[in-house]
């Protein structure tokens, strides 16, 4: 697509207050692909005043049309799917085929799931006396970030949108482009004008002023821990509401009753995925030490195959960080197996898959958030060791669990510390909420949870 140089505010492409741009980088050949406005706290402003001033209209628009509305959008999003998955591997360089399957096609699916859930969610109920009436937040602002480009704004725009609420959304820096598509399928299905607002900008700069200002009911961020505390302060020191969605280390618990070979490879692949770019992602693999030394074996065997089939992290500045987690783990005394910190192509923000063996609870790259194709494969010796390793960081944001017995499984998945947890291979689902315990996130994504995020909720008694 060619990218907007205005913000879509009020239903219109406006000029921006003022001149800086964004240059959005190919990660895969770093070449310059388009540029975008560098928005100011006056973009913003603009932005939320649009919001406030359409939110009247909007929240009182009957639930049925909101649905229409919300289906209109992903019938515009399914025409442009294409559109969409070559955007999304231009500015993230995600495989084509993975862009279309995952960058693509989720978000067509959870802006299906708001459209249904729109038209037939209860929004008040009788209880006792009372009737309880459940009402639209006011104005979001929504901050997405990089990884999942356009699943991450139609999470937060969809539940947003069928709830009553208008918005304003302030993507990444690195992968723009796809949001200003967003806005234009927005403006395509019909609705309202000022119902969706886009500022594209700095996080330090746009995000932060969207984060700060007084007009905006509720905050939605996705991306790192540390500047979820950020946000949660200011959103805190102003009563106001948040959904944070952070970082995650989440544990793949291989029990011994477990297929080894299917869980090792569907482990690898969770990791691998998007070049490791997930804050859901498998990243800690956890094996008995009878079976230990087998599950290395076919992990190292199982990333080697991604060595050609993954594409770059999304910057050099991203690329520089999962180097130096790398070296981190040799310097900390873990096995590498394969891989490594040395760049595997000439051009390009490239890593190469790694597994590490040998590697202790305690490490860094078995503590901390990577956000590249690393794997670190840890030793148990019993399940209540694996349990005290999976649960043993400051994260809770996802995991899974393999057994012979799915019973077995889900009795271990009950007592993670962690808010979802993929059963033997269990597959995604729109409708399940997503989101963490402890470090990793306030409130849900996904389904009715992540609908209620966006509702007051107000009792008439009688």
């Amino acid at each position: 697509m060619k990218p907007h140089d205005g913000m879509y505010i009020d239903g219109a492409w406006r000029t921006p207050a003022g001149r800086d741009t964004i240059d959005v980088v190919n990660p895969a050949d770093e070449q310059v692909i388009g540029r975008v406005p560098a928005g100011t706290a006056a973009d913003v402003d603009a932005a939320v005043r649009a919001a406030r001033a359409a939110l009247p209209a909007w929240a009182a628009t009957a639930p049925a049309e909101r649905a229409a509305r919300l289906a209109a959008l992903r019938d515009v999003l399914a025409a442009r799917k294409d559109e969409i998955a070559e955007t999304v591997t231009a500015e993230l360089g995600a495989p084509p085929q993975f862009s279309q399957n995952v960058h693509a096609g989720v978000p067509l699916a959870v802006a299906g799931s708001y459209a249904e859930l729109a038209a037939t969610y209860s929004f008040e109920e009788k209880v006792g006396n009372s009737v309880v009436h459940l009402e639209p937040v006011g104005v979001v602002g929504a901050i997405t970030p990089w990884n999942y480009p356009l699943h991450q704004i139609v999470a937060k725009a969809a539940p947003a949108l069928a709830a009553g609420c208008t918005i304003v959304v302030k993507p990444a820096e690195d992968t723009p482009l796809v949001a200003q598509l967003f806005a234009e399928a927005v403006h395509q299905a019909g609705l309202p004008a000022g119902v969706f607002n886009l500022v594209t900008g700095l996080g330090p700069v746009a995000g932060q002023a969207l984060a700060e200002h007084p007009g905006v009911d509720l905050v939605s961020f996705t991306g790192s821990t540390a500047v979820g505390r950020l946000i949660g302060a200011t959103a805190g020191a102003a009563i106001k509401k948040v959904a944070l969605e952070l970082g995650g280390k989440s544990a793949n618990v291989i029990l011994p009753s477990a297929d080894l070979a299917r869980a090792v490879n569907v482990g690898v692949a969770n990791v691998m995925s998007n070049s490791g770019q997930t804050c859901s992602a498998w990243t800690r693999m956890l094996v008995h030490a009878a079976r230990y030394d087998e599950a290395v074996e076919l992990a190292a065997a199982a990333a080697a195959k991604y060595g050609d089939r993954i594409g770059p992290v999304v910057s050099a500045r991203q690329r520089a960080r999962v180097r130096g987690y790398i070296e981190k783990g040799v310097a900390e005394g873990a096995r590498l197996i394969t891989g490594g910190p040395e760049a595997p192509r000439e051009q390009g923000h490239f890593v190469a898959p790694t597994v590490f063996a040998d590697v202790t609870p305690e490490m860094t790259i078995a503590q901390e958030e990577i956000f590249g194709p690393v794997l670190s494969v840890l030793r148990y010796t019993d399940e209540e060791d694996a349990l005290r390793i999976a649960n043993g960081t400051v994260y809770g944001l996802a995991g899974a669990v393999w057994a012979g017995d799915e019973a077995e499984a889900v009795a271990f998945a009950r007592r993670m510390e962690t808010g979802q947890v993929d059963i033997n291979g269990g597959r995604f689902n729109p409708l399940a909420p997503f989101g963490g315990y402890k470090q990793s996130g306030v409130g849900r994504e996904l389904g009715t949870h992540g609908l209620s995020e966006y509702l007051h909720t107000k009792s008439l008694q009688f």
